[in-house]
This record gives C-alpha cells, structure tokens and sequence, in this order.
C-alpha cells in the first residue's frame, strides 16, 4: 500500500483513539468514517475492533470505575448474544442498507434530544430493554466494531449519570470488542497482510487515547451529555454520507 494510506489510517486511529477516550465509545465509528475511503471495508472493520479494544484497556486503566454487575449483567448478555449474528451477517449484509438507517436515526433523534430543555428519560422495560440494547451494540460490534452506538444512546435515553454511564459503557465495549476479536481471529477475519497496518494503528492512538481520557475528568454532567449526543448526531452524518450515496448508485 501506499505511504500516504498508511499516514490516512494513523490519522484516523489518532482522532478515534482521542474520542474514544472522551466519550468511552465511538472508535469504530470516527476511525470507519476516514478509513472508508482508503481501505478495505474488511481490513476497517478489524482495524476498528483492534484499534477500540486497546483504547478501552487503556480508558479502563486511567478512568477507572467500579463495576455496577447488576445493572452491566443485561447489556453484556444482550451483546454475547448480538456478537456471534453480527459476524455471521458481516460477509452477506449490505453494509450501505446498515450504515444508512443507523445513521438516519441517530441523525433524526439526536439534534431533537440534543435541544430538547427537558431529556426525555425512560424508565420502562427494566432489564429486558437494557439487554436489547445491549443485543443491538453486539451486532454492531461483530459488524466492525460499532458496538457503543446503541447502548451509549439508550443508557442517555435511561438519563444515567456521567460516571454511570461511563462505566457501563466502557465496560460493555472492552467486553464486546474483546469477544468480537475472539471470534474474528477462528474465522480468519484477520490475516497475516493486516499486521503492518495493526502495527501502524496500536501506536498511533495511544497517546490521543489518553489526552483523552484526561479532558473526560474536567467535564461536567451537562457537558457530557451535550458531548455524548453530539457525537451520536456526527455519527450519524457520517454513517449517511457512507452508506446513502451508495445505495443511491
């Protein structure tokens, strides 16, 4: 591959690593927003789910939050049974048919939360909702890493405190992106040509990773709701703008 390919994804896997490290979510989603146009959707896909397990072993070590079980137990569930479908669909689902509706709702709900005075806050479905959105996240995560979508969004919806949020989140990703690596690698989803690019996205969101994770500590809970759903709401744009045109071609 070209250098300047190689210069594209370090970029990317930086300003993921940077948001990531933020908003404990959302590798996948900024990382496949810029490395869709340079490499194989495949090779993104792994790259992402790499590149947000590392990230979250790195957040989980220097944002560290006590683990709730109770209230994670249904979300991680949920994604264990999501995981396995997500990759079996990966080589049959059209990708675009995904990214496009993702993208249209999180762009049509978002901007709506993100200027309504008073979030809306459900308190229904108990741990039977909380573990269907955690299925929602494990069919993301096996799709390439777009495990945090869903679950960030509902525990927003749940109106979750920072911190807690925070640590359902992040614990939900490393758990996810590590049982969807798990799977990748029996599958031969990774092979021995992706080692130099790996190699080129583990260094590169390192450091971003943990800027990150220290502008995280100066937010308030105003704030990191604004940040979670402006993020949800940039996703969405960018999920549109990959998978529409396509699907208008």
């Amino acid at each position: 591959m070209a250098t300047s390919t190689y210069l594209i994804v370090g970029l990317g896997a930086a300003l993921a690593g940077f948001v990531q490290g933020l908003s404990g979510f959302a590798f996948g989603l900024v990382a496949m927003s810029i490395w869709a146009w340079v490499i194989d959707p495949q090779l993104a896909a792994v790259l992402a789910v790499i590149g947000g397990l590392a990230g979250q072993v790195v957040a989980v070590i220097s944002v560290r939050r006590a683990i709730d079980l109770r209230r994670l137990a249904p979300f991680l569930l949920g994604g264990l049974a999501g995981i396995p479908l997500g990759v079996v669909l990966l080589p049959h689902l059209d990708i675009n048919w995904f990214k496009t509706i993702l993208g249209g709702f999180l762009v049509l709900w978002c901007p709506a939360m993100l200027l309504s005075k008073d979030l809306p806050r459900i308190t229904g479905g108990g741990r039977l909702a909380d573990a269907l959105a955690g299925l929602g996240g494990g069919v993301g995560g096996g799709l390439g890493g777009f495990s945090g979508t869903l679950p960030t969004l509902w525990c927003t919806l749940r109106g979750y405190e920072r911190d807690v949020q925070r640590d359902v989140i992040q614990n939900f990703n490393l758990s996810m992106l590590a049982v969807t690596l798990a799977v990748y690698l029996p599958a031969g989803l990774v092979t021995r040509s992706m080692l130099p690019m790996i190699a080129v996205v583990l260094p590169a969101m390192l450091i971003p990773t943990l800027l990150g994770t220290r502008v995280y500590v100066g937010l308030s809970e105003t704030g990191f709701r604004r940040l979670v759903l402006g993020l949800l709401t940039v996703s969405g744009i960018v999920l549109l703008s990959s998978g529409l045109p396509r699907l208008l071609a």
